[in-house]
C-alpha cells in the first residue's frame, strides 16, 4: 500500500489516478509476484462500510483504491479534495488488456462468476486480445470461502497458474475480503476485485451507454436490467449516501 497521491473521504484513502495511469501501474506490477490488491469502491461499498466497520481495513490496506462511481467524483469535488476522474473497473480491465499488447501480453486468471461464465469470458478475451494468455478459470460454488476444502481448491487454482493478473469477480464485499485474507498465498502480480466485469467480458450483462455513466445514471440502466437483485440496494444507497456526505461535510467544517 502506498500513501502518496491519496484522497481521504468517508475514511477511505482513494488513489488520485486517471484511468490510463491506473492501467500503467498495473502493467508495472504484473511481472512481480507480490499479489497486490486493487479495489474499486463505489457508493454501495461506502454504504456497506458504514454498517460493517470491519471492512474499512480491507479497503485501506489495498495497494490501489480507485473511485468507481460518478457520485464519488462529485463528492470529492464538493469536499474540496477532487479526484481526477472516475476509474471504473469495467473500463480499467479492457484498457489493461489492450495496453498489455505493448509488453508482449499478460498471463490472466479469471476467478468467479456463475458456472460457464468465466470460460465464456476467457473465449472472448482470447478472440479480442490474442496476446493475452488466459492461464485458467475457476467458478467456485456459493459460500466456498467458508468451507476449507473448496476454499483451498480456489487458492490452489490461482497460485498454481502463476498469473500476472487475477480478475476476481465474487461480488462486493466478498471479493475484497477474500483477496485481503488470501493474498499472501496467491502468488500473482495483482488481484483485481472487479465484480461484474467477468459478466461484461462474457457478454451476459450489457454495459450502460457511456453517456449514462458520464452523468451518473448507470445505476438506472443496471436496475432496469436486474430489478429484483439491484432495486433494493440502490434504494438503500440513495437514502444512506446523502447522509454520509452531509456528515462528511459537517466534519470538515467543524
Amino acid at each position: 500500500m502506498t500513501t502518496e497521491n491519496r484522497v481521504r473521504m468517508f475514511d477511505v484513502d482513494f488513489d488520485a489516478l486517471r484511468l490510463d495511469e491506473a492501467s500503467q501501474r498495473l502493467l508495472g506490477w504484473a511481472s512481480e509476484r507480490k499479489s497486490r490488491v486493487v479495489v474499486t469502491p463505489n457508493v454501495d461499498h461506502i454504504v456497506q462500510i458504514e454498517s460493517r466497520p470491519e471492512l474499512l481495513p480491507v479497503y485501506n490496506t489495498a495497494d490501489l483504491v480507485l473511485a468507481d462511481g460518478q457520485p464519488l467524483i462529485w463528492a470529492a469535488r464538493l469536499l474540496g479534495t477532487p479526484l481526477p476522474e472516475r476509474v471504473a473497473g469495467s473500463d480499467l480491465f479492457p484498457l489493461l488488456l489492450q495496453q498489455a499488447q505493448h509488453r508482449g501480453g499478460l498471463r490472466l486468471f479469471l476467478l468467479g462468476g456463475k458456472t460457464g461464465i468465466p470460460e465464456r469470458a476467457a473465449d472472448n478475451i482470447r478472440r479480442d486480445y490474442p496476446w493475452i494468455n488466459v492461464v485458467g478459470t475457476h467458478s467456485p460454488p456459493l459460500g466456498f470461502e467458508t468451507r476449507a476444502l473448496e476454499n483451498e481448491q480456489a487458492v490452489t487454482a490461482v497460485a498454481s497458474a502463476d498469473a500476472d493478473i487475477v480478475l476476481l469477480a465474487l461480488g462486493a464485499p466478498k471479493q475484497e475480503l477474500w483477496a485481503h485474507r488470501e493474498r499472501s498465498r496467491l502468488s500473482c502480480g495483482a488481484i483485481l476485485c472487479l465484480g461484474a466485469t467477468v459478466d461484461f467480458m462474457a457478454g451476459t450483462i450489457p454495459r450502460a451507454p457511456r453517456w449514462m455513466s458520464r452523468v451518473g445514471l448507470e445505476w438506472v440502466f443496471r436496475v432496469a436490467g436486474e430489478p429484483q437483485r439491484l432495486a433494493k440496494r440502490y434504494a438503500r444507497d440513495a437514502l444512506v449516501f446523502p447522509q454520509l456526505l452531509t456528515r462528511e461535510l459537517l466534519n470538515r467544517r467543524a
